[in-house]
């Protein structure tokens, strides 16, 4: 191999004679791990050497969004040199020019990552790129199998058990998944995926002043963040206050001075990652009844989401934006998201079809939510409906939770009262520690005149002062 090899921050080698390009990549790798805002860097790479396929192709993946014809420059450039590449960097290429290609199987783009790692299990960054190709795929189960086959050659590494405990999370492994955080936060402070994870675990446990004190004490580390990390941190922290009955102007003032008031140093592709945690916010409040408080919030914000530009990136934001424009009166432009929506699904692969069917119905299901028309909401999701069925729209458990609340809102609205009991006693078994749920089933119980609804009533006021 001719001219200069390099090796990058995880010790592989790399086809360079430039420093400056090396220093590139890996300040790159670092962004990533840590949710930075200056992914940007990456850019700065091929600049300093324009013959490098990983700094090409890495480029490539990052522009693939936000910049498509830019992208397929870089891609080019990449694959016009692979035969000068490194093993490491034709197998990143592999599974990078596979990753932004059209009609992608995501089966396959999978294998090529676990390929990639198996060879070279020490780079973190494409470990936490086939994590969020995972987390759409809806397979935390493969997520962590990736963690697991790389591990060994990680163990004590920072950024690792971040990784390691989201899987968990989302399995149901709160155990693990606690002290897997606990060693990431160990490791380093400021690992914001760690202290993310650790929050979950707080809140599933309805531990809901420990998260926000722990949350709250970590959040001087975040303003380095992207906007999704910072704002969604912050969302975290809302719905924390929110679950464990605070008053409810301080998650107000979360969602105006730590949510909403990002977008005003943002692009239009950030702007879609604060949508999504605004908005996220506001269908839980709207859900808890508390409509009145949110002033012109949700209008302001639907005028917003009713713009095409931030449709069609995220099926999550777009679940919530149906709701949002058909609960303002918005219907047109909310049946024009559907109706792109059911159009981008004709166009997929068999397969992915299937799974993006239940997105769908969901979406449909808001629609007819947003619209006051419980009965069809009920009708689309079926009796045996369940959130976490829906992860392949690119949401956490927590994320999807409030889909179920919206179900069972719609259970009761419709005077479904034993169903709403059945499904929200066996939520409760789950995470009893949540005043709303009692409160719900205190309507239940009403609704079917059961003599259990002054004993959940007696649980739900002895929880609402039981945090804050």
């Amino acid at each position: 191999m001719e001219g200069g090899v390099k090796l990058d921050g995880w010790g592989y080698e790399v086809k360079t004679s430039s420093d400056a390009c090396i220093s590139a990549i890996n300040a790159y790798y670092h962004q990533v791990l840590s949710y930075g805002r200056e992914r940007s860097v990456i850019l700065k790479a091929p600049d300093h050497d324009e013959a490098c396929v990983l700094a090409n192709i890495l480029a490539a993946h990052y522009l693939y969004h936000s910049d498509p014809s830019r992208a397929t420059s870089f891609l080019e450039a990449a694959k016009s040199h692979l035969e000068q590449a490194t093993l490491y960097e034709r197998l990143v290429y592999d599974a990078l020019s596979y990753l932004v290609s059209e009609d992608r199987d995501d089966d396959v783009a999978f294998e090529l990552h676990r390929k990639l790692l198996k060879e070279f299990p020490r780079d973190l960054s494409s470990l936490k790129r086939a994590q969020i190709l995972c987390f759409y795929m809806g397979r935390p189960d493969l997520s962590l199998s990736l963690v697991h086959q790389v591990l060994p050659e990680n163990e004590g590494e920072n950024y690792i058990y971040g990784m390691l405990a989201f899987p968990l999370l989302e399995l149901g492994q709160m155990r693990d998944a606690e002290e897997a955080s606990r060693r990431g936060f160990e490791i380093n402070k400021e690992d914001v995926w760690a202290q993310h994870a650790l929050c979950h675990v707080f809140q599933y446990e309805c531990c809901f002043k420990e998260a926000v004190q722990f949350m709250e004490g970590c959040s001087s580390s975040w303003n380095s963040c992207c906007p999704f990390m910072l704002t969604h941190n912050w969302w975290h922290v809302a719905l924390c206050y929110l679950e464990g009955n605070a008053p409810k102007q301080r998650v107000l003032e979360i969602y105006d001075h730590h949510i909403w008031n990002k977008l005003d140093n943002t692009d239009a592709v950030s702007g879609v990652e604060v949508y999504l945690n605004a908005v996220g916010l506001l269908l839980r409040l709207y859900v808890r009844g508390e409509i009145d408080i949110l002033g012109d919030r949700l209008k302001i914000l639907a005028r917003c989401l009713s713009d095409q530009a931030n449709w069609y990136s995220e099926w999550h934001l777009d679940v919530m934006t149906v709701w949002a424009l058909a609960k303002t009166g918005e219907f047109s432009r909310a049946e024009d998201l559907l109706n792109g929506l059911k159009y981008r699904i004709s166009r997929m692969a068999k397969k992915k079809q299937q799974l993006m069917q239940r997105g769908m119905l969901l979406a449909e299901a808001l629609y007819a939510y947003g619209s006051g028309n419980d009965r069809q909401g009920l009708e689309l999701l079926g009796p045996d409906f369940d959130a976490n069925n829906c992860k392949m729209i690119g949401a956490s458990d927590e994320q999807l939770d409030v889909f179920n609340e919206v179900w069972y809102t719609m259970l009761l609205n419709a005077g479904e009262a034993m169903k709403a009991i059945e499904v929200i006693e066996k939520r409760i078994k789950k995470r009893e520690g949540v005043p709303f749920l009692w409160r719900l089933l205190e309507r239940g119980y009403k609704l079917a005149n059961k003599p259990e609804a002054g004993i959940a009533n007696e649980k739900a006021r002895a929880l609402e002062s039981a945090y804050f």
